[in-house]
């Protein structure tokens, strides 16, 4: 499990579209960096060190899950990808123009003493032009050094520089956490929800809900004899799937920002309906309607579309034996009924994300264009 860390960082720039390229900046410190959990004031100083343009400052405040030397190595890529172009005549004492600067200036109350990093900032509380913005998102924290909180760190600064609060604000980017407590994730067989959804719990610490398919005893019997073991299947499976939401949706976990499942139970009507002979198919519908009226509706669901040779391959790879024999007109039809679920389904907030080119398993950009989507999802 993946522990959230609160940083704090002061950013800067004094050239071009000053405003931009800090708002720039904040957006991709909350896609490559974790969750934007407060923006200070925007706020203009002269240049510190040198003579050159007025600077613009903020602070913010970031959850994330790095540790600080990989904190520090993502920052400095973020400079260098808005165009930072760092030089030797900058090191040390010794400062230049800078289309965005980012500094780590305290990382939750660690003290650390590195060849190439040092914590908390060694000079912040030199620099009324970060303990300003700072004061403005924590005011209350203690710096743990100096023993004092943040805005006593202001009162007693001896620097006379000007910083002047300008009427301009930075948009804080919405995490995932806030938008949603609750995410259903879905796709056919070999789709790579359950996957997906796992990298989702440990990357933004929520609950997870995993269906329980490997302990259903009629599921192997079902890839044998279909006709036979159909009912009994999705009657055990609508069951189990009724059970664990109750429970699990009903106890949220304090400790975890939202929940997040593989599955979500209308699933059992849209296998019934491929599965079933037609009077089978109308009692369980019957039973389905009783359950499917107490269960919590997802506030995403997110169905994951893949070609059928995509899923083939996919199901090969993971080498369940009793899902070798799944033939093509199946899945198929398994996804057909997925299709005509979304379409009626008017009410539910749906995200449709086509991953059959994608590999966001091993592929760190495909799984950020996912996490992306999600979060620009309405």
């Amino acid at each position: 499990m993946s522990i959230s860390r609160i940083t704090y960082l002061s950013l800067g720039s004094n050239q071009e579209n000053k405003l931009q390229h800090l708002q720039t900046a904040v957006a991709i410190i909350a896609e490559r960096i974790g969750g934007v959990t407060r923006v200070s004031k925007v706020y203009k100083t002269a240049s510190w060190g040198f003579e050159s343009e007025a600077f613009l400052n903020i602070c913010i405040q970031v959850a994330t899950i790095l540790n600080p030397e990989t904190l520090l190595q993502k920052l400095l890529q973020i400079e260098k990808d808005l165009g930072r172009k760092r030089s030797k005549e900058c090191d040390g004492d010794r400062y230049q123009d800078r289309v965005i600067d980012i500094d780590i200036l305290m990382f939750d109350n660690e003290i650390i003493f590195d060849k190439n990093l040092i914590v908390p900032h060694p000079k912040m509380l030199q620099r009324k032009f970060v303990l300003v913005p700072l004061v403005d998102i924590a005011s209350k924290t203690m710096h743990p050094i100096a023993k004092q909180t943040i805005a006593k760190c202001l009162a007693v600064c001896t620097d006379t520089s000007e910083v002047q609060q300008i009427d301009a604000v930075i948009v804080r980017p919405i995490s995932i956490s806030e938008k949603y407590n609750y995410i259903a994730i879905e796709g056919n067989i070999g789709a790579g929800k359950t996957t997906l959804t796992k990298m989702f719990a440990n990357d933004f610490n929520a609950k997870i809900v995993l269906e329980r398919f490997a302990d259903n005893p009629f599921l192997p019997k079902f890839y044998e004899d279909k006709d036979r073991f159909a009912f009994p299947l999705e009657m055990s499976f609508l069951a189990d799937r009724y059970q664990q939401l109750t429970d699990d949706l009903a106890q949220f976990d304090l400790f975890k920002n939202f929940i997040v499942s593989d599955y979500y139970i209308f699933k059992s009507l849209i296998f019934a309906q491929v599965t079933l002979q037609n009077d089978e198919y109308f009692l369980y519908r019957k039973m389905f309607d009783i359950m499917y009226k107490e269960i919590t509706k997802p506030d995403l669901y997110i169905y994951l579309y893949q070609n059928t040779d995509r899923l083939l391959e996919n199901i090969k790879k993971r080498g369940r034996d009793y899902e070798q024999n799944i033939e093509p007109a199946y899945l198929e039809k398994i996804h057909k009924g997925y299709a005509n679920f979304i379409k009626t389904e008017e009410h539910l907030n749906t995200l449709v994300i086509d991953v059959s080119d994608l590999d966001f398993v091993s592929n760190a950009k495909d799984y950020q264009q996912i996490i992306n989507l999600v979060k620009k999802h309405p």
